[in-house]
C-alpha cells in the first residue's frame, strides 16, 4: 500500500514502487492522468483520485491496470468520459463517478465492465441514462444516482424501466428527482405512474438491446441503434401526443345496426315458435291424457257391471 495523500501533488509519481496494489493519491492538485502515469503498477487493485483537480481522462489512462477492482474518481472536474477509458479494466468492480460536471455515460461504459457491483455517478449534470449502457453490467448491485438534473420526459423511460426490473432483481438504487417538466419537479422517477408516458413515441417504450441484430453495419459501427441513434441531437426531448383516431365510418355502422337488427328478429321469431309449439303440444298431450282416461274409466265399467245387471241373471240361474 502506498499512501500519497494530501501531498500537494501536481502530477501522478512516476516512481511507484511495481509491488504496489492499493495507492491512495485523494486530496491533491492532480489535473492530468498521462498514458504512462501507471506503467509501473501493473498489479494495482485500488486507486484513489478522489479529491483532485482531473478536468479530462484520456482513452488509455487505465490501459495498464488489468487487476484493478476499486477506482474512485469522486470530487473531480471530470465533464466528458472518453468511450474507451474503461475497456481495459476487466476486473473492475466498484466505480465511483460521483461529484463531477459529467453530463452523459458513453455507451462503451459497460463493453469490459461486466464485472461491475457498484457504480456512482451521484452529484453530476446526467439528465438521462441511456437504458443500453446500463444493460451491459449485468452483475451490477448497487446504483447511487442521486441529485442530478434528471429530465423525466419521454427520453427517460427506458431508464425507468430498467430500474424496475433492477429492484425488481434486489438490487439497491438511491432517489431520482425530477427537476423538468414543471408538472413532475421534486418528484422521484421511480414513484411516477407509467401512465404518463402512454402518450410517449413508441421508441421510448422499446427494448433497445432486442434490435441491436436488426440494423445494418452503418448502425453498429457508429455505436448507434435504431432510434436511440437517430435522436441523439435532442429533437425528441418531450413526449409527442398520439395521433388522433379515424372517425368511424357512418355506412358501416348503419349496416352492423340492420345486420344486428334482422338477427335479433330472426331469434325472436324462433323463440316465438318454439314457445307456440311447446303451448300446443302440451294441450294436446293434456287432451290425449283426458280421453285416456274416460277411456279407461269406461272399460273398467263395461268389465264390473252394475248390481241391477247382475240380479236378473241370478234369477233365472235359480
Amino acid at each position: 500500500m502506498v499512501d500519497c495523500s494530501y501531498k500537494g501533488l501536481l502530477e501522478i509519481p512516476s516512481n511507484l514502487p511495481s509491488q504496489t496494489q492499493v495507492l491512495y493519491l485523494q486530496a491533491n492538485q492532480i489535473r492530468v492522468i498521462n498514458y504512462t502515469s501507471f506503467t509501473n503498477v501493473p498489479g494495482l487493485r485500488i486507486l484513489d483520485l478522489s479529491n483532485n483537480s482531473i478536468s479530462r481522462v484520456p482513452p488509455y489512462a487505465f490501459h495498464y491496470l488489468r487487476f484493478l477492482q476499486v477506482l474512485n474518481l469522486t470530487n473531480n472536474f471530470i465533464q466528458n468520459l472518453e468511450g474507451q477509458v474503461f475497456t481495459p479494466l476487466l476486473a473492475l468492480k466498484e466505480l465511483d463517478l460521483s461529484y463531477n460536471n459529467i453530463s452523459n455515460l458513453p455507451e462503451s461504459l459497460g463493453n469490459n465492465t461486466r464485472n461491475l457491483t457498484f457504480l456512482g455517478v451521484k452529484n453530476n449534470h446526467l439528465q438521462t441514462v441511456d437504458r443500453m449502457v446500463l444493460e451491459t453490467f449485468t452483475n451490477l448491485r448497487v446504483l447511487l444516482a442521486i441529485s442530478n438534473p434528471w429530465q423525466c420526459s419521454c427520453p427517460i423511460l427506458g431508464l425507468k424501466l430498467w430500474l424496475e426490473n433492477f429492484l425488481y432483481k434486489g438490487g439497491v438504487i438511491d432517489e431520482l428527482i425530477c427537476t423538468s417538466p414543471e408538472t413532475r419537479k421534486g418528484k422521484n422517477l421511480l414513484q411516477i405512474p407509467f401512465e404518463f408516458y402512454k402518450s410517449c413515441p413508441p421508441f421510448s417504450t422499446s427494448f433497445p438491446m432486442a434490435n441491436i441484430h436488426q440494423h445494418g453495419p452503418e448502425h453498429r459501427n457508429n455505436g448507434r441503434h435504431g432510434y436511440h441513434g437517430d435522436h441523439l441531437d435532442g429533437s425528441h426531448h418531450e413526449c409527442e401526443p398520439k395521433p388522433k383516431p379515424r372517425p368511424a365510418n357512418l355506412r358501416h355502422a348503419i349496416a352492423t345496426v340492420v345486420i344486428t337488427g334482422v338477427v335479433c328478429g330472426i331469434v325472436c321469431l324462433m323463440m316465438l315458435a318454439a314457445a307456440i309449439y311447446g303451448c300446443a303440444y302440451a294441450a294436446i298431450m293434456a287432451k290425449y291424457q283426458k280421453e285416456l282416461k274416460e277411456v279407461e274409466r269406461m272399460a273398467s265399467a263395461a268389465e264390473q257391471g252394475s248390481p241391477e245387471e247382475k240380479e236378473p241373471l241370478d234369477s233365472s240361474l235359480a
